[in-house]
This record gives C-alpha cells, structure tokens and sequence, in this order.
C-alpha cells in the first residue's frame, strides 16, 4: 500500500518503508484517516492441548481459537507474547504493543519467567546443585536457575523453577539432563504478571501495578 501511493502523511504521500510518524499526525489510506488502535495487554491462562499460535495447520486448539470471543467484540488485533508448549500450562501474554513483547521477550533483557514443575520421583540436592550452576543445553550453558523445592516425596516432585532466559523447552531438558522426567508443567509468572487464580482458558485485563510494573520494564529496554 506504501509503495503504491496510497498512504499520505499529513497530506503528503509518503512511499519509503519504515517512515516514522508521530502521535498526533494524520495518516490516511485512500484519504481516508486511520486511528491508531487503543494498546491492550491481556493476561491468558494456556490450557494445555492450545497451541500458542494464531492459526495451525494440523488443526489444532489454538490461542486464536481461545481469543475469538473477545476479537468479535470488536478488540485490537492480539498476538501472543513468546509462546508456550502445547503440553505447558499457565500465563500466557497477548498484546498489541510490539516494543512491549520485544522488551519481554529479548534475551538481552532476561525477563524472569516462574514455572511450577511436576516431577516422577524424588529430587535429589546434587540434581539441585547442578541446575542451579547451569545445565549444557545443545552445546551452550544454560544461566543457572534458581529452585524452590515445594513437595516431595519417593513418587513426585513439585519444584518452583526461576528463568532468565527462555530456550526451546528448556525446563523440560533441563530435568531431562539429570534424569527426571516433567509429568506436568506450568508458567506462574511472567516478569511482573502472575497466574494467580485465573482458570484455564480464561482471560484478564492488568491491574494498574502490573501496567505500571510493564511500562517500567518497557522504558528500561529502550534506553
């Protein structure tokens, strides 16, 4: 639509990719003037059995599928902020604001992320040790992890796991990498936001500490 003239910047029309435009300018398609789309960030508790993605061709559950509802009240266009495995549960971020999931999302600015981990048997102190100084993951360290230990007993583990980073199924390959099989996994918060008493498949607006927590977070990574 650039390139073909149809967009005009304060009555101009403008046709190099990437022009930036200010808050209060006018931009128009085909004359007629576009309004920017309110910003919304909703919190979503991912069943597992979705698949953190807007459209699957395998025809899977999807995020979108979960979302449709609300989008045909008329809500801003949302995406998933990262994603989590289809057989991971928990706190799932949906935005429009793409400097926010960047902020989010970027190793650089190691957003700790909190995962509750179900495991088979019994968690010994050296597996501990080991996952708290770091596990090699495809030949690069992963940054250590800090553990809590919330149950256990000779049949399952319950373990709260803190993440900096967030590799392709890490938490999973992490506990595979000292012999423990993950028999269910949930992410409990995501930098400022927590599940909380959410159910699966519902949604919810922040409350105004968590915007103002994730507005923080947004100034810091553009500095």
């Amino acid at each position: 639509m650039i390139l073909a003239g149809r967009v005009a910047v304060n009555g101009k029309i403008v046709r190099e990719l990437g022009t930036r435009v200010e808050a209060d300018d006018r931009v128009e398609l085909d004359g007629r003037r576009l309004h920017p789309q309110r910003r919304e960030i909703l919190a979503l508790h991912k069943p597992v059995g979705v698949v953190t993605t807007m459209r699957d061709p395998e025809g899977r559950r999807t995020v979108a599928d979960l979302l449709r509802e609300l989008r045909a009240a008329n809500a801003p266009r949302l995406v998933p902020v990262g994603r989590l495995d289809y057989d991971t549960s928990g706190i799932l971020l949906l935005t429009n604001d793409g400097d926010l999931a960047f902020a989010l999302t970027h190793p650089r600015f190691g957003v700790e992320k909190v995962y509750r981990v179900t495991l088979r048997g019994r968690l010994a102190s050296e597996d501990v040790a080991r996952l708290q100084r770091g596990i090699d993951l495809d030949g690069r360290r992963t940054t250590g992890a800090r553990l809590r230990v919330v149950a256990a007993s000779p049949e399952r583990s319950t373990v709260d796991v803190t993440l900096h980073e967030g590799r392709y199924r890490q938490v999973r390959r992490m506990f595979e990498a000292v012999g423990r099989e993950v028999v269910a996994l949930q992410r409990r918060r995501f930098g400022p936001v927590e599940l909380g008493g959410l159910g699966p498949g519902k949604i919810r607006s922040l409350d105004p500490r968590e915007r103002k927590a994730l507005d923080a977070l947004l100034r810091t990574s553009q500095r």
